[in-house]
């Protein structure tokens, strides 16, 4: 037992990567941690880490350790919580990293549902487009939209971004109404630099794709605010359809080549491991219930439909 105890303290080291941080977040004396790091290496015959007085690193014994201690730790502490939620209740903080823009205006009805039907939740929202790092900040989920490159995370596809192309009356009586793809480099449009390609649209009606290479007086970094630029009439934007919703229906916005449409983004939720508590485990379910593909829009009070 002294050795699995000792293993979850490497463990915990390693994820922050010091000796100070880890043993404040234990609650222990750093000189205690230290000694009983040192101890499981004397016990085991090999040096884990290097430690200088400015930083630790992982020798390759520690990496290979290391990866086989994580998953025994993480088993056996979903175990002693599956233990003590039997009936499967939600319970306990939850940290979660999304996008800013998506976050504010599509996800937070759905967070609000979430807290609703489960109380025993506590959650910090980290609204940030930085690829974060889930162990080392302790966060239990990011979500994060478009292809992801290849990860050692685990990955949980919730849903897809459907996006359209849009412009304010105004704009399209001053400008004209495009009548087909090729009249849009003709056109003021809103680009989002997400990627290298921000000024290349491609679109698709069926199975017939065209790309078309765009300009514009401005570019910005964030969705809501091409949204309300777009609204406001400065050009045309290739904006998603769930966010552009209110001001479609108030008029603020019409639609532009409505039979071309970009390819959908996926929708992804990363987690560090698959061994995840209910907390996570049922915001994940809440999240790719209510995102998936002819879902019900949350409902703008966040009791309605909860039973609360």
């Amino acid at each position: 037992m002294d050795h699995l105890r000792d293993m979850a303290l490497f463990v915990d080291v390693v994820k922050t990567m010091s000796f100070t941080r880890a043993a404040e977040a234990l609650g222990i004396p750093k000189s205690s941690l230290s000694r009983r790091i040192a101890g499981l290496e004397q016990d085991i015959g090999v040096r884990l880490l290097n430690r200088s007085t400015r930083r630790i690193e992982l020798t390759e014994a520690g990496a290979i350790y290391f990866a086989r201690c994580k998953e025994i730790v993480e088993a056996a502490r979903l175990a002693h919580e599956q233990l003590r939620d039997m009936v499967e209740v939600p319970r306990g903080h939850l940290r979660v990293s999304m996008p800013p823009d998506f976050g504010t205006m599509v996800l937070a009805p759905l967070i609000a549902a979430f807290l609703h039907r489960c109380p025993d939740v506590t959650m910090e929202v980290d609204l940030s487009p930085r690829r974060v790092d889930l162990l080392s900040e302790h966060f239990d989920l990011a979500i994060r939209i478009g292809e992801q490159p290849d990860s050692t995370l685990t990955v949980r596809r919730l849903g897809q971004v459907e996006a359209a192309l849009y412009a304010a009356p105004t704009y399209l009586e001053g400008a004209g109404v495009p009548g087909e793809p090729a009249d849009l480099p003709g056109h003021t449009c809103i680009r989002v630099p997400l990627s290298a390609a921000a000024a290349r649209w491609t679109l698709w009606r069926g199975q017939e794709r065209t790309e078309v290479i765009v300009d514009g007086r401005v570019a910005v970094n964030n969705i809501a605010m091409a949204q309300r630029l777009a609204a406001l009439g400065l050009g045309i934007g290739l904006l998603d359809r769930g966010m552009a919703r209110n001001d479609l229906l108030a008029g603020r916005l019409r639609p532009v080549l409505p039979d071309w449409i970009p390819a959908p983004l996926p929708i992804h939720a990363f987690t560090a491991t698959r061994l995840l508590p209910a907390k996570t485990r049922a915001l994940i379910s809440f999240l790719a219930e209510r995102m998936r593909p002819g879902a019900v829009a949350p409902p703008s009070n966040p009791d309605e439909g909860t039973g609360t």
